[in-house]
Order: structure tokens, then sequence, then C-alpha cells
């Protein structure tokens, strides 16, 4: 498979493109702590076009551009800093800066954003973040994680925990989720951020086995991978409506001590005050492992969608 634009984990179909992702970003990795890394993107320009905010997703992007050689042009703040604050359209923004880079890394807050950015250009397209919809350059990283946490994929057991209404980290690592064998899901939210029922009816027609529950406290003995997510202040109307929901789940050492002692806490960062800070220091914490993959993961992928396999 050539990865040309990253849009959707829809379109990984199997787990042979993953291996070929993840078998990369190990050599980047190794090469990277043994200063054997080689310019390959030597005179290729990333464009980091972000009309949200961002920290990891920008800086891990950027910062694999300028390791594997390649230069970056970028804006944080696209929505203030562009064309866009005039009325320019972002298939319009996109046509033009496409005529100046070799890639561009968009996070939109409109989902379908990536897609619409990808009919228009000229360069390959990587999704980071278009609003409720898909990341899907996080839920590869997330996958890559669990693998090397677990040395495997298969025949686990995740709780994914908080909002799972408007959780694009979520949506995504649903998908590559089904493309392994046993694996058991539990769908841990308040009421008012279940996840939505098409996500649900996927995972029904893929024949994965879920269960849905509002109390942490019925599976946090039961699981492998604890994948925790804040409640996402952006996507509520009202700091009423947030405020009633924020600090649903905060993860401590009481509950910590009823996990197992192999079970791994995940989250896609930032968080808020759902992981208690008293426990980072705890084997299972893996969250900041989890960061630091994500820039292997996608030194891989601009190794394979600017110079191929």
């Amino acid at each position: 498979m050539e990865l040309k634009h990253i849009i959707s984990t829809k379109q990984f179909l199997d787990t042979t493109i993953l291996d070929k992702i993840f078998h990369i970003a190990n050599d980047m990795e190794n090469n990277d702590k043994e200063n054997k890394l080689l310019p390959i993107l030597n005179g290729k320009i990333l464009a980091s076009l972000f009309y949200e905010p961002s920290t990891r997703t920008r800086f891990s992007f950027e910062s694999a551009m300028h390791k594997l050689g390649g230069r970056v042009i970028s804006t944080e703040s696209a929505s203030h800093f562009s064309s866009v604050t005039k009325g320019e359209s972002l298939r319009d923004t996109i046509r033009v800066i496409s005529n100046y880079s070799d890639v561009i890394v968009l996070r939109h807050h409109k989902q379908g954003s990536a897609k619409a950015a990808a009919e228009v250009s000229n360069v390959s397209i990587i999704n980071a973040g278009d609003g409720i919809g898909e990341h899907p350059t996080q839920a590869l990283l997330d996958l890559y994680t669990i693998k090397k946490e677990f040395g495997r994929i298969d025949n686990i057991k995740i709780a994914m925990v908080g909002d799972l209404l408007y959780g694009r980290t979520i949506h995504s690592l649903l998908h590559l989720l089904t493309l392994y064998k046993n694996i058991k899901i539990f769908l841990v939210s308040p009421p008012e951020l279940k996840l939505p029922d098409e996500y649900k009816e996927y995972l029904r027609n893929k024949n994965i086995d879920f269960e849905e529950t509002i109390n942490i406290k019925d599976i946090i003995d039961k699981v492998d991978i604890l994948y925790m997510t804040r409640i996402q202040k952006e996507r509520f109307k009202s700091e009423q409506e947030y405020n009633q929901l924020k600090g649903y789940y905060v993860i401590n050492k009481k509950l910590l001590n009823k996990m197992k002692k192999s079970c791994v806490i995940m989250h896609p960062l930032p968080r808020v005050n759902e992981i208690s800070t008293d426990i980072d220091e705890d084997e299972r914490a893996a969250y900041f492992r989890q960061a630091k993959n994500g820039l292997y993961i996608r030194m891989a992928l601009l190794k394979m969608i600017l110079i191929g396999n």
C-alpha cells in the first residue's frame, strides 16, 4: 500500500501496512538513540497548518522533519494569522500552500476538513485532527505504544475512558483495534459523552466484543490498558455544561492500587485533572512514553510519504 494522504484510520485495511510503519518507526528510534539518522528528507518542506492549538502533534511533526534533514514552514494559529482572517477558504489556502511545500500537516476545527483539503492539494495531506472527526497519526502512535508495552496487540482488554462523544483520538483508535484478534473494549463515559452510535455499529459489524458503563470501578481491575481522555472544554457550548462533567473520572493512587500490576495507563494528552500527577512515576504510567513514540511514528510516516518504503 502506497501512502499518499493520511486522512482516516479507515484507509488501513489490514495489519500489513501497520507492521511496516511500526518497523520503520522502531528503526528511526534506534538510529536516533545512536545518532545515526540520515538526512533523507533534505530539500523537502513540510507545511504545518494548524487552525486549532497543538503542542505534541505539531512539535513532533516538525521535530521529525528536522531530524530527517527537511525544513518546516508553519503557523501555530492559522485561524488568526493567515488569510483566513480575510475570508479565504480552506480549499484556496491549501491550493496555494501546496505550491510551496512537499507535505501539509493540517489541523482544523471542522470535521471532514482533511478530506476536503486532499481533494484540491498538489501534495500529501496528513490529518492532524479534524474537529470531532479523527486523529489518525495519534491512533497509530497509540497502537505502536501498545505493541511496545505488551509485545503484542492481539488478546488485550482496553478501557476507553472520558469523552467518547467528541474524542477524535478514540474514534480513530477504534478502527485500528478492529484489525486485531480477541479484542475486548470497555467504553466508560458519562451518559452525556457516550460513544456515537455509528462507532458502536461499526464495532458490532466487525464482531468486536464491547461493553458500556458509567462506573470506572466496574472495570478497573479487568483491563490491560486504561486509555484516559480529558473532558474537552472547547467542545462545549457553555461553561456550566463543561463544569458539570469535568473531573468525572480521576485516576489516583486509590484506583491505581486496584489495577493489574501489568496494566498500562495511556493518555493522548494534554491532561487536565483526570490523572493525578502523583502516579506519574509509577511504571504503569505510559503516557509520556506514548508521547515520545509519536516522534518516531511521524518520522516513519514522513519517510514513507515523501520517499517511499
